[in-house]
């Protein structure tokens, strides 16, 4: 199974709309994941139509809109893998800890907010990744996204894109 990760595209206030890189991994992508900070819902109107399989949270910089169609938190498995979407999960000082404690049951916690890149393994084995930003690079050197691989119960390839200038 082929997952696009995906948050803080703050979509139309710092892009008009997704990078054609991005839409063309939506495209052979069995599941996107949104973790947060869409801004207004017509990208996400956009994405449940393009997407196969569309698993999403809200962000601190959503409204009501977003809101009342999303959950703060989505749980999901595929592939005997547990994920979690979270948008904030506080400090990167201590984050792994605090995320294993706070999600013992989660193999995968997907997550945004910082725009930073993130993939780090806590010492109880929960996955935390945090696709950066496609849209808003703050102060990274690219805008990026993730793609993941699964196999039953495996994250067999996590891989950091950058969006590439047209």
């Amino acid at each position: 199974m082929r997952l696009l990760l995906l948050a803080d595209t703050h979509i139309p206030k710092r892009a008009r709309d997704l990078p054609a890189q991005v839409w063309h991994e939506v495209e052979h992508c069995d599941v996107v994941i949104h973790a947060g900070d869409w801004v207004e819902v017509g990208l996400l109107d956009e994405l449940s139509a393009r997407s196969r399989r569309l698993i999403a949270c809200w962000g601190n910089n959503d409204g009501p809109d977003l809101r009342s169609r999303l959950p703060e938190r989505a749980d999901v498995t595929l592939d005997d893998l547990r994920f979690t979407v979270v948008h904030e999960t506080g400090a990167a000082s201590g984050r792994e800890a605090r995320m294993a404690q706070q999600y013992p049951h989660t193999d995968v916690l997907v997550f945004g907010h910082s725009h930073i890149p993130w993939d780090t393994t806590a010492k109880t084995g929960l996955r935390l990744l945090n696709p950066g930003s496609p849209t808003d690079r703050r102060r990274q050197p690219f805008c990026t996204y993730m793609t993941v691989v699964t196999r039953p119960g495996v994250l067999a390839d996590v891989q950091q894109h950058r969006i590439e200038k047209t």
